[in-house]
């Protein structure tokens, strides 16, 4: 059976008996054992079956994690496209998404069209950062919802269906993932970090209004028409990214809601990225975006 047939067979019929996650028979089922009120407290919903999410995934010399990035993005059970953006790796990433590439297109000639976790490669030309890869995958998307998920392991996928409910249910138009919420796990690390992190986002709460807790989280969820908003007006290359879109939703007086996630944070041994010179720019950032539109 070709992926597009299973995918139009009703819940029950592609998983056996069991309906699959997030769909209606799955919720009700839930809901008749554990009643509505626990569903809502454990996060348990419906999301629309013909609603698509997009990952937009910057990559940057992460050929050793990005496989397990892949199969964990791949694993969460939402229909979805996995558009992935290299900013000019060098360290065999781009041979790696290459492969990946005439996998897939090996997959949709074999069943006729792939319906789910259909990946999309943009490749730059030149290293540009973090920022370029956000705008690059934000021109790409076609999905209802977009997600940014960085291409290491330091966020988990799993939590896509936590951080999309409040959009579902129609109460945000974005929705932020926060470090520092406290009731999920966070790997301890560096201190200094720490305090960067929570300086820069008092910065920008105090040029925005808004009262994040974590203005620099990797894990930023859109409904599609804040993306089609806000994306052609993106400029910021590198970090500063993370302010300017934060600015510019600010601005646009968007619904944001907060979510806690866990965190496995890397050390700069293991290829963390982000230095004090970012720092800095993120600074420039928060009052160029907080101030002016």
């Amino acid at each position: 059976m070709t992926d597009s047939q299973t995918s139009s067979l009703p819940a029950t019929e592609r998983l056996g008996q069991e309906p699959a996650p997030y769909t209606e028979d799955w919720f009700e089922s839930l809901k008749g054992v554990l009643g509505e009120a626990a569903c809502r407290r454990l996060g348990f919903y419906v999301i629309p079956s013909g609603k698509l999410l997009s990952v937009v995934i910057p990559v940057y010399n992460e050929v050793e994690t990005l496989l397990d990035l892949l199969e964990k993005v791949k694993a969460v059970p939402i229909r979805k496209e996995i558009v992935m953006v290299d900013d000019f790796s060098r360290d065999g990433t781009r041979d790696l998404l290459k492969r990946l590439e005439d996998e897939q297109q090996a997959a949709e000639a074999k069943s006729g069209g792939l319906t789910n976790n259909r990946l999309t490669i943009i490749y730059h030309e030149r290293n540009q950062g973090k920022g370029a890869a956000v705008r690059s995958g934000f021109g790409a998307v076609t999905g209802d919802f977009v997600l940014i998920q960085d291409a290491d392991l330091e966020y988990d996928p799993s939590e896509y269906p936590r951080l999309l409910h409040p959009i579902v249910e129609g109460k945000a138009d974005v929705v932020y993932g926060s470090r520092f919420l406290g009731d999920q796990p966070h790997r301890v690390l560096y201190y200094w970090h720490y305090v960067g992190n929570r300086f820069l986002t008092t910065m920008s709460n105090w040029f925005t209004n808004l009262n994040l807790t974590d203005m620099e989280t990797c894990y930023k969820v859109f409904s599609r028409h804040v993306v089609d908003d806000i994306g052609p007006l993106l400029k910021q290359n590198r970090f500063g990214i993370e302010p300017e879109i934060t600015g510019r939703i600010a601005h646009g007086r968007y619904r944001v809601y907060e979510m806690s996630v866990s965190y496995d944070g890397r050390t700069y041994e293991q290829g963390k990225k982000i230095g004090w010179k970012d720092g800095i720019a993120a600074l420039w950032c928060i009052v160029r975006y907080g101030w002016f539109r």
